[in-house]
């Protein structure tokens, strides 16, 4: 049975945030609201909880994990970033954009796109999700809580519980949560293309 942690969007309260990361570290999954929609979380080393979301979502091998970062710093340690990838991440971040970029050899292969070597990297603006980082010290392993049928992301922590109660960890409430993804910008390349439209303006990709 998942643990329910009903905590404030704007000033978490820390005792909550630090019970959540401490079932992080015990390889947990959790569900936490971002600054698109809520999504699944582990630890980078977490294998197990890794085979959790791709059974919860019917994810193929080539899905495109994110690696949800606290900052910059935190972020150019998992891939490789060119100085013209530098200016297009930082005018954009913190905010609702997922970028595909090559991986560095800190990312374990379980966690790359197959062919291209590739991962997800973002940094939202969320003030839940940011206290989450910040205790934790490292990003989160994360895949959009979309379930396979649904059409758009679940809204509400309960009932996020009520569905995946015996299937993850820990729900994170902080209130309803939005239905756009994030926009997903491929910058592996030699020009940046476009993966998906969500909540992030595309036009400065474009």
């Amino acid at each position: 049975m998942a643990r329910y942690f009903d905590v404030h969007p704007d000033n978490p309260q820390s005792r909550a945030i630090g019970q959540v990361v401490d079932i992080v570290r015990s390889d947990g999954l959790i569900a936490y609201p971002t600054d698109s929609c809520f999504a699944l979380g582990c630890q980078i080393g977490n294998a197990d909880g890794l085979a959790r979301i791709r059974e919860i979502r019917q994810l193929d091998a080539h899905h495109h994990f994110t690696l949800v970062c606290l900052d910059f710093s935190q972020l150019s340690q998992f891939v490789h970033v060119s100085n013209a990838v530098f200016r297009a991440v930082k005018a954009c971040t913190p905010g609702p954009y997922t970028f595909i970029l090559p991986a560095t050899k800190e990312v374990p292969r379980r966690l790359l796109h197959p062919k291209k070597l590739t991962v997800g990297v973002r940094i939202p603006s969320d003030a839940v999700v940011r206290a989450l980082l910040t205790e934790l010290g490292e990003p989160l392993v994360s895949s959009t809580l979309l379930l396979p049928g649904d059409d758009e992301p679940m809204t509400q922590g309960w009932e996020i519980k009520d569905r995946l109660d015996n299937l993850i960890d820990a729900v994170v409430d902080a209130g309803e949560c939005g239905v756009e993804p994030t926009t997903v910008v491929d910058l592996s390349g030699p020009e940046p293309e476009i993966l998906r439209v969500g909540s992030g303006d595309p036009t400065r990709f474009e």
